[in-house]
């Protein structure tokens, strides 16, 4: 399993097309990979379940990855939370 502590950077947090950006390119690894803020933890594969985390600029984040591909994931996904991507 692959770890690694993020702040949250993009203005929008992870909400509406930053959420969706986010759960299409999860969805393009086929790694399990978790994202948990505080002591919420939802899959990163699952829209609404990364909606509900509420999460917003400033938020540190733990992604969690296992599998064959986990490290390269989390490091993808990290880029996503670092800057708004539309």
């Amino acid at each position: 399993m692959f770890n690694k502590e993020i702040v949250v950077r993009c203005e929008s947090g992870l909400h509406n097309r930053q959420a969706t950006y986010f759960v299409q390119k999860a969805n393009e690894f086929e790694a399990s990979i978790w994202l948990e803020t505080g002591s919420r933890k939802m899959n990163a594969k699952s829209l609404l379940g990364i909606m509900s985390l509420g999460i917003v600029t400033g938020t540190t984040v733990t992604l969690s990855a296992a599998g064959t591909d986990a490290e390269t994931a989390v490091n993808a996904l990290e880029a996503l939370l670092q800057r708004d991507v539309y």
